[in-house]
């Protein structure tokens, strides 16, 4: 079974769909026929009931997602039209039935808000045995929950990072020395970045090593690894 903690939205328009990358992740494995359950919360509210039906539709199991009575589902839309150097660097802006706020699900002032003691229980009840996926959406005391409770369990750790996070700040401490640490990238990529940790979890959940399961990953989603200059 694959795990992945991190912050879930709810896209309405062009097409209603679950959104960010925890939810990208998971359809992704989900559609090469993995087991997939995600640690989250989500609003009570319709926003919130269309996230969890989606994703129940798609196989993607929500088990271990909170139900927040007071603060909403975030809802993502399209950033507005600006050249790439104008752009947030989030790939979306967040919309709020009351207006708009810059950051992601993880910096919505009013979003539903992941913690440590909700990984903790997500984690016991789940019991997982094969990969923990943590997105670089998290607060800090969530990160280090899922790591202690990823070596705990002994699953495979995958923990996403944002770009900056390998140049000013180390990588997140106590991480098992077969944690495998990816940089997100800073802009939206048409979700490739996400169909390729869906694919990599999917393979060390079939068995692979992470050597072959990353190549596995490259190749059946297209990337290709940088020429060394």
């Amino acid at each position: 079974m694959i795990v992945i903690v991190g912050s879930l939205a709810w896209r309405p328009a062009p097409a209603a769909a679950p959104a960010g990358r925890a939810c990208g992740v998971a359809l992704a494995a989900a559609g090469r026929g993995a087991r997939v359950e995600l640690v989250s919360r989500v609003g009570e509210d319709a926003p919130g009931e269309a996230l969890l039906i989606a994703l129940s539709r798609a196989g993607v199991g929500h088990a271990a997602v909170l139900r927040d009575p007071v603060r909403p589902t975030p809802i993502l839309a399209p950033a507005p039209d600006a050249s790439p150097d104008e752009q947030d660097p989030s790939p979306f802006a967040e919309t709020e039935a009351a207006g708009a706020a810059a950051d992601g699900p993880a910096g919505s002032p009013d979003g539903p808000r992941l913690e440590g003691a909700d990984v903790d229980l997500g984690m016991r009840y789940l019991a997982p045995s094969g990969v923990l996926v943590v997105t670089e959406d998290v607060p800090s005391d969530v990160m280090a929950a899922a790591v202690e409770a990823g070596q705990f369990a002994g699953t495979r750790l995958v923990v996403l990072v944002r770009p900056v996070g390998l140049a000013s700040r180390s990588v997140p401490a106590g991480l098992p020395e077969d944690a495998t640490v990816l940089a997100a990238p800073s802009r939206d990529d048409g979700g490739a970045f996400d169909a390729l940790v869906g694919a990599y979890a999917a393979a060390l959940d079939g068995g692979a090593d992470p050597a072959s399961a990353f190549a596995a990953a490259q190749g059946a989603t297209g990337w290709e690894s940088a020429t060394p200059q």
